[in-house]
């Protein structure tokens, strides 16, 4: 099922081709598809963990300020829409509604949550409006003050990624390789690359795109980050996610995963043991309980030095495109932005003028 096997004498005509099926790739190949499209996929999944690994959490809120997160009152909605649809269509459970449990530490945080959640200026819809107390995280452990982020929630990353995968390699075309860029030949009229013919390339290879021609020249400012997964039959977390400067997230059947560290040199997908202490520390300041490390993961966020996105033409070739730079949100930004790229394809409709590639223009 990983590759459909192309004739060598034959050429696959299709609209779109799309290079690699992370959470980008994979949320901008089934909005084509759902639109009409014929998509063909390339991807080698080994080249890049960060999706795979990734807790596919939403948060609206940016916690340093308590300020909604950039256009979250348009990316919940549009996430939710989207992901439910494909719930269905895979007939599998792909998202999970949760609250975000926020300790304070010190009175003032408190009174500047109420006072943020209850600001009828703002309006933020995103913060519980009221503030509890004793909430037993373990045996040993109580949170004494907190509140929740509402509207918060996961996408369980992995179901999605092996079902977007079955659903294109049994309803489209899907190719399991290393994109060769010399085998990939562009003119104005087409995209040519080994057999398959195509009106549009888009790139969607995360950090990797470094080392793409046609776009390496994006100041990307990728992180790697780890977790780990845990089982712990004391940790009392059954639904919401426990952040502070770290999270929990309960997963069922009494695992947890637990992250995540930030890298900015060893940019690979290699677990190690300083990220394996760091988490260790963290998760041992709220829990005194035994637990069992299941598994230790690593992947590489594909982040830009503004920390917004890059979508939208290449300078020079109306049909080469770049869907990337969705870094820690992705889950959250890619449906909004993937219906954006679509309608830009479809009726030449001007994508935002902040997560445009050439406001880099300059640095080619």
């Amino acid at each position: 099922m990983d590759t459909v096997p192309l004739s060598k004498k034959s050429k696959l005509n299709v609209d779109v081709v799309i290079v690699g099926q992370g959470i980008a790739g994979s949320v901008l190949a089934l909005s084509l598809t759902r639109a009409g499209y014929n998509v063909c996929v390339i991807d080698q999944p080994s080249l890049s963990l960060s999706s795979k690994v990734a807790a596919g959490i939403w948060n609206p809120i940016v916690f340093k300020r308590l300020t909604k997160s950039w256009l979250a009152d348009d990316l919940v909605p549009e996430l939710i829409h989207f992901y439910s649809h494909w719930e269905k269509e895979f007939q599998t459970a792909l998202i999970h509604h949760r609250h975000i449990i926020k300790p304070f530490s010190e009175e003032h945080e408190k009174s500047f949550w109420l006072k943020k959640a209850n600001d009828t200026l703002t309006k933020n819809q995103f913060l519980d409006s009221v503030t509890y107390e004793n909430l037993q995280i373990d045996n040993n452990y109580f949170v004494k003050s907190y509140s929740k982020v509402l509207q918060a929630g996961n996408l369980d990353v992995v179901n999605f990624l092996e079902n977007t995968k079955t659903y294109l390699s049994n309803h489209h075309n899907y190719l399991s390789e290393v994109f060769d860029f010399y085998e990939c030949h562009i003119s104005s009229q087409e995209i040519n690359y080994k057999s398959i013919s195509a009106k549009t390339i888009i790139f969607c290879e995360g950090h990797l795109i470094s080392k793409n021609p046609y776009f390496n020249w994006i100041p990307m400012k990728p992180a790697k980050g780890e977790t780990l997964t845990i089982r712990s039959e004391n940790l009392k977390l059954e639904q919401d996610i426990f952040n502070k400067g770290f999270f929990i997230m309960p997963l069922g059947n009494n695992l947890y995963k637990v992250g995540a560290t930030y890298e900015w040199n060893e940019l690979n997908d290699l677990a190690t043991e300083k990220g394996r202490l760091e988490l260790i520390q963290k998760l041992e300041s709220i829990i005194h309980s035994p637990y069992q490390i299941i598994s230790h993961d690593a992947g590489v966020r594909p982040s830009v030095i503004d920390r917004r996105p890059v979508i939208g033409h290449h300078p020079h070739y109306q049909n080469v495109m770049v869907f990337n730079g969705l870094g820690t949100k992705a889950v959250m930004i890619a449906p909004y932005f993937a219906k954006k790229l679509v309608n830009a394809i479809s009726y030449q409709a001007p994508i935002d003028l902040e997560v445009d590639p050439l406001r880099f223009k300059k640095l080619m």
